[in-house]
């Protein structure tokens, strides 16, 4: 039963994350594109913390913490360099 509810998972997964992409080269400013990156890497750690579950092994945690460790510090660069009066306009 639970691998079925993971490979549900897999899939709900890769669908959010094409939509994420989707959205990331459509989108009309720079914000929306690092939400949108902010996105896929909170998609990739649910990704490594669904693999952790199916394989049974705890280190891909780790993997996830520093993903999501990272991607945090990338946003916030992100917004500082926004806030600082980075590039307004995608032109």
């Amino acid at each position: 039963m639970i691998d079925v509810v993971l490979w549900i998972s897999f899939v709900i997964m890769c669908i959010a994350l094409i939509v994420t992409f989707i959205r990331l080269v459509l989108g009309p400013t720079l914000p929306d594109r690092v939400v949108m990156l902010e996105l896929m890497a909170l998609l990739s750690v649910a990704f490594i913390g669904l693999y952790s579950i199916k394989s049974g092994h705890s280190a891909f945690l780790d993997v996830a913490l520093v993903l999501a460790l990272t991607a945090f510090l990338a946003a916030v660069g992100f917004a500082r360099y926004l806030e600082k009066g980075g590039l307004h306009d995608d032109d």
